[in-house]
């Protein structure tokens, strides 16, 4: 089937279908989401979680505390919000109960640029996803796409459609549309005469979803929620005929659907008053003088926290309170999750195939979280960075503290201010394109356009100062370590056997000391007793800044020994325990003066040291650099050893 043909096909499938009463409600017998709400049809859109035991994960387990984590496919590329991604779909579970979440504004707070926006599209098109079934008369489908079993009322008829098609009582509303009431006047009660229009909800049409934005007093009334007269049809209507009425309203077309309220405080008050009575009542009032309008869909609004503070504190508005679900939707605060939005946002612009060098996106994330993050106080800010994104501690830092404590000293609105990830996305932007001759990003880059970007913001001063603190005091410092590595690994042809032996040896001498025994070199014959055994593994842990050497011995020494019983006696590799992998670099590496006439892009003196350099450059190029990168990241390495 070639292009054409599918779409034909895409378009045909999504094309009205029409029923009789009786055929409708025989489809609601089997079928419950035929009569089922939009909580409920969101809620099968969304889908049935998938349960993550995060006991068998060291790092989900310590940031979610050994709970079960439910993730939604519906919302697998949104990183970081876990817990408002819960409370999303836990206001929708309710709602779909028949609870109190039913009569609420669904209210999406945060700061810029964190994800609300992007959680109210998705939930617009998940609501594409199921269809819904209008009341229909003459050819026409009813203008608010209201339910067919508002024609029913609840006490006369409640208890024969349960019984016969299964339909729960409380689905029938009782409330007629005055456009689907004239219907049924002209057709002198016989409710046979109406038609069922089954209908795919659609952004594009209008048929169920729709935004609204805010005005202000001067140019915006209650028209765009409730709709208005249509004059060009006062001709043959009268003012007060349902069809004189235009029901381009957000409410009008939202009655089984999705209204969404973009930064609904900015709003004048009276637009809000219609949106009260219809989450609360299920009915609300057009501009003119026929009955009420029915509603049964969902109201989603959005802004960031000022503008809440600002509504809440104003006495006027107390009725609204309590009648909105909030989701707070704060900036992600884990370096992790927050690396994988970048890439996410990466990927959906031209620049997903352009050669990003490695530790760039986690710097970025780094300088990001940190800013987000309220300072601990008696602890460092980069250690509880490191524990938020499931990092342990235990032989770095003995000052840190638990996950639970920081949270619980940072207070609810942590993550609510600081650097934004369109900031963020903007910087990884210029840094991409900061070299004219090559479309590129490496630390080195990002960290002088971050320092630019950040002066030219113009924060107040006390912020400007503590970002700027973090480029050079943490992300800085770090990254040289870093870059120090890469260079060095690449620089040892036989950096793995080098390794290998290194950790091999720790280990023999870690269990002798741990048994107070006396240890034989089988090649040389020299005899260390307990004191010259601490000495050697002082000279591999002391370069790692280990805090407790012997709790350290102890769970390395009992790691080798399980994964050999796991895999019949053989050791496993030195890189296989990260723990120790770092500190046996630290010692490999521990003086990189050697190193210097290999990797400098300078004449050499030999052809020894020419082939050295081709093979360092080869290396590096296969760990994702561009040569015209190794130049520069070199270079950059070499003056700040030298400054620093």
């Amino acid at each position: 089937m070639d292009l054409f043909d599918r779409y034909r096909e895409r378009y045909q499938r999504k094309q009205d279908a029409v029923f009789s009463l009786d055929e409708y409600l025989e489809l609601c017998a089997q079928d419950p989401l035929a009569y089922a709400r939009a909580p409920e049809r969101m809620l099968a859109a969304i889908g049935e979680p998938t349960v993550i035991d995060t006991q068998s994960d060291p790092r989900l387990s310590r940031i979610f505390l050994n709970r079960k984590l439910a993730t939604y496919p519906a919302f697998g590329d949104f990183f970081g919000i876990e817990e408002a991604i819960e409370q999303l779909v836990a206001y929708f579970r309710h709602a779909a109960q028949g609870l109190e979440e039913h009569k609420q504004i669904l209210y999406l707070l945060g700061p810029v640029g964190a994800a609300k926006s992007s959680l109210a599209e998705r939930l617009k098109s998940l609501m594409e996803r199921h269809p819904i079934y209008c009341l229909g008369a003459k050819g026409r489908v009813s203008p608010l796409f209201e339910s067919p079993l508002g024609l029913f009322d609840p006490g006369e008829d409640g208890s024969l459609l349960e019984d016969r098609y299964g339909i729960p009582r409380r689905y029938l509303s009782g409330t007629l549309s005055p456009w689907a009431a004239k219907r049924l006047r002209e057709f002198g009660g016989d409710i046979r005469q109406f038609t069922v229009h089954r209908l795919l909800p659609s952004q594009l049409h209008q048929i169920g979803i729709t935004k609204v934005e805010p005005g202000d007093d001067n140019n915006q009334d209650i028209a765009s929620l409730v709709g208005k007269v249509d004059i060009r049809k006062l001709e043959d209507f009268s003012q007060d005929d349902p069809d004189a009425y235009a029901y381009a309203g957000g409410l009008n077309v939202t009655t089984q659907g999705i209204l969404e309220f973009v930064e609904m405080f900015k709003a004048p008050l009276k637009m809000l008053h219609p949106l009260l009575t219809a989450t609360q009542e299920g009915t609300y009032n057009g501009t003119e003088g026929f009955g009420a309008l029915p509603y049964q869909g969902i109201v989603l609004a959005h802004s960031n926290e000022s503008e809440w503070a600002a509504f809440r504190n104003n006495r006027r508005n107390e009725a609204f309170l309590d009648r909105v679900y909030i989701v707070k939707v704060p900036y992600c605060l884990r370096v992790t999750e927050e690396t994988r939005i970048y890439r996410k946002l990466l990927e959906h612009s031209a620049l997903g195939q352009a050669p990003c060098a490695p530790d760039t996106l986690d710097m970025l994330a780094q300088f990001s979280v940190l800013s987000r993050l309220k300072d601990p106080g008696n602890s460092s800010l980069w250690s509880k960075m490191e524990v938020y994104d499931g990092k342990s501690l235990k032989d770095k830092d003995p000052r840190a503290k638990s996950l639970q404590e920081y949270r619980d000293a940072a207070g609810v609105d942590e993550g609510m201010d600081g650097i934004s990830t369109r900031f963020a996305y903007k910087i990884l932007s210029r840094t991409f394109n900061y070299d004219a001759e090559e479309i590129a990003a490496n630390p080195v880059h990002l960290l002088h356009v971050l320092e630019t970007q950040v002066r030219a913001e113009q924060f107040p001063e006390d912020l400007e100062k503590r970002y700027i603190g973090f480029l050079k005091t943490e992300l800085a410092p770090r990254y040289a370590e870093f870059l120090g590595l890469e260079i060095q690994k690449a620089y040892l042809e036989s950096y793995g056997d080098y390794g290998q032996n290194l950790f091999d040896r720790y280990i023999q001498y870690a269990d002798f000391w741990l048994q107070d025994t006396e240890f034989r070199d089988p090649d040389t014959g020299q005899i260390l007793d307990r004191a010259l055994l601490n000495e050697e593994l002082e000279k591999i842990e002391k370069p790692a800044g280990i805090a407790n050497p012997k709790d350290f011995r102890n769970e390395v020494v009992h790691f080798v020994l399980r994964a050999k019983a796991a895999n019949n006696g053989i050791a496993p590799s030195w890189t296989s325990y990260e723990k120790l992998r770092v500190v046996i670099e630290k010692k490999m590496f521990a003086s990189t003066d050697e190193l210097l006439p290999v990797i400098s892009f300078g004449k050499k003196g030999s052809s020894e040291e020419e082939r050295k350099h081709a093979d360092f450059l080869e290396r590096m190029q296969a760990k994702g650099y561009t040569e015209k990168q190794v130049r520069l990241l070199v270079e950059w390495y070499m003056r700040y050893r030298k400054h620093h």
